[in-house]
């Protein structure tokens, strides 16, 4: 392979955010419950003001666009457009509008997220995801959206990984009857709630479409990037269909599918291994470990072949800005690879464009751009200026570079 890789015409170049972990206040909605109740105890802090970015949001797009980035992925909140079950805001409607202009007036191309991990709170009482209904409800509210993204959007996601959604409801089930999380594993996806995804993405995908037929459509997936130890693949599969694979083919049809990898998860005869103790972390605990893009792309490539991909998160948690560049560097190499060998990739969006609330916690960082917790003012860091830099040359770093 050459010493550089460049991009094609039109490849989406980006940063992504999501509106409860930036805008603040987001008093409508399960999690801001969530937190205030302390529901489980890896809830370190609630998130309050968050980055304020709700007022804010000129400024932010202000820096990206400044930085050379020409793509831009935010949610928006269903808990402030739909505050009470089929009562909807019209002034939350026009904020999200506005936001999309914006976007535009400044060369950013927005990619509009329907729902990121947060639902109204009268939604998650009533049964959520795993309520019969709950596709109908939720194509209610993309259909009261349809203003927001009816023009000069081209990309909407209608779910934020929706496999971790799913996990999310299985632990809500079991915190709810009192029940405890393990320290160092997540359940298995709720079965209903998984089902009652799939359909509203559908359900979605036509309302949007039934709209606004030239926005590309899809949904976006956290791919865990196993790596089965010699002789263990029958085990990965195994591990990957209920948590990954079953998320990935209900995409089957789609305009593109969203994946999002951040560190492997090596498999053993008997399951997931831990950690090598030697192996450097990240402030989320995770492995550090820059090919997890290249083998979630090649997995995701190979389950649901002849369907475009976007990476829609990419990122790393340090407070070592020296270590986001090196980490995005590997990222980048293993992403021009895999596409010099044929996987159709459209976009790239790291995670993400501003330190930000983590659910729990503001402690691990993962922003390109810092934002200090009592003033909210914004400070691209060197990561920012040398990833949107690529924007403008389109020309990516690889694996011989």
């Amino acid at each position: 392979m050459d010493d550089f890789f460049t991009l094609p015409e039109g490849f989406l170049w980006g940063a992504s955010t999501s509106a409860h972990q930036i805008e603040g206040s987001n008093t409508g909605s399960d999690w801001w419950a969530f937190e205030q109740a302390g529901l489980t105890d890896r809830i370190e802090e609630p998130s309050g003001d968050a980055c304020d970015s709700f007022h804010r949001w000129p400024e932010d797009m202000d820096l990206l666009a400044g930085l050379g980035f020409t793509d831009y992925r935010f949610s928006i909140e269903w808990a402030r457009i739909e505050p009470s079950p089929g009562r909807f805001s019209s002034e939350a409607v026009a904020h999200y509008r506005r936001m999309v202009e914006g976007a535009r007036e400044r060369g950013l191309r927005p990619m509009v997220t329907l729902h990121h991990f947060t639902a109204p709170l009268w939604f998650t009482e009533r049964g959520g995801w795993a309520a019969p209904d709950s596709g109908d409800l939720f194509a209610r509210y993309v259909e009261a959206a349809a203003p927001v993204y009816g023009e000069g959007v081209d990309h909407i996601c209608t779910i934020n990984e929706p496999n971790m959604v799913a996990v999310m409801a299985a632990a809500l089930r079991t915190l709810t009857a009192g029940g405890s999380l393990p320290a160092t594993s997540l359940p298995l996806p709720d079965e209903a709630a998984t089902e009652g995804l799939v359909r509203a993405h559908r359900r979605a995908v036509d309302t949007v479409k039934s709209y606004a037929p030239h926005v590309r459509t899809g949904w976006s997936v956290a791919n865990q990037a196993c790596r089965p130890e010699p002789g263990c693949e029958e085990q990965a599969a195994a591990y990957l269909h209920p948590r990954v694979s079953v998320f990935l083919e209900a995409a089957r049809g789609d305009d593109w599918l969203g994946l999002q990898a951040y560190t492997r998860t090596r498999i053993g005869p008997s399951g997931p291994l831990p950690i090598p103790q030697d192996a450097e972390r990240t402030l989320t605990g995770w492995e550090y470990d820059p090919q997890a893009l290249g083998a979630a792309l090649r997995h995701t490539a190979a389950t649901v072949p002849g369907t475009p991909l976007i990476v829609t998160e990419n990122g790393i948690a340090t407070a070592d800005d020296d270590r986001r560049i090196a980490y995005t560097t590997g990222a980048l190499a293993d992403l021009a690879e895999a596409m010099a060998e044929g996987v159709d990739v459209q976009g790239y969006f790291h995670w993400s464009a501003l330190d930000n609330y983590e659910w729990g916690s503001y402690r691990p960082t993962f922003g390109l751009i810092a934002v200090d917790r009592k003033t909210f003012v914004r400070t691209p860091k060197p990561s920012a200026a040398w990833l949107g830099a690529i924007g403008r040359t389109r020309v990516l770093p690889t694996a011989s570079s």
